[in-house]
């Protein structure tokens, strides 16, 4: 679990970095040109594990980590270990708020499991 852990925090760095330097047309970028990387069924690591990685990452960070940041790096990371992620974007109207999170075959896996009956998809990447 450490090596995750230290895995996530090291992407929610390099994501922090881009947001900076590149702009989030940047960072929408990485995630969409991050391919699933091949895993054996052996080697598959549980996304439960991977996902909770993260979020242990984001408390260990040394800023407050939002959706958006959170969602990419759950992504990331779960396509590097085997998993067909998504990222979703989404929005409602009154009040007016967006989010971000991660689904695995239309499942929410980094958020509460009804986020898209809350908010409108605008966006799968």
């Amino acid at each position: 679990m450490k090596r995750y852990v230290i895995e996530s925090w090291i992407i929610l760095l390099h994501l922090e970095w881009v947001m900076r330097r590149q702009g989030l047309k940047k960072m929408h970028e990485i995630v969409r040109r991050q391919p699933v990387i091949e895993a054996k069924p052996n080697d598959l690591v549980p996304h439960v594990l991977l996902s909770r990685a993260v979020d242990y990452a984001c408390v260990l960070y040394f800023k407050r980590v939002l959706c958006l940041q959170h969602s990419c790096t759950t992504t990331l990371l779960l396509r590097r270990h085997g998993w067909s992620a998504e990222m979703v974007i989404g929005a409602q109207i009154v009040p007016l708020a967006s989010h971000a999170w991660v689904e695995i075959g239309g499942a929410v896996v980094n958020d509460k499991p009804y986020m898209a009956d809350i908010y409108q998809v605008l966006e799968r990447c």
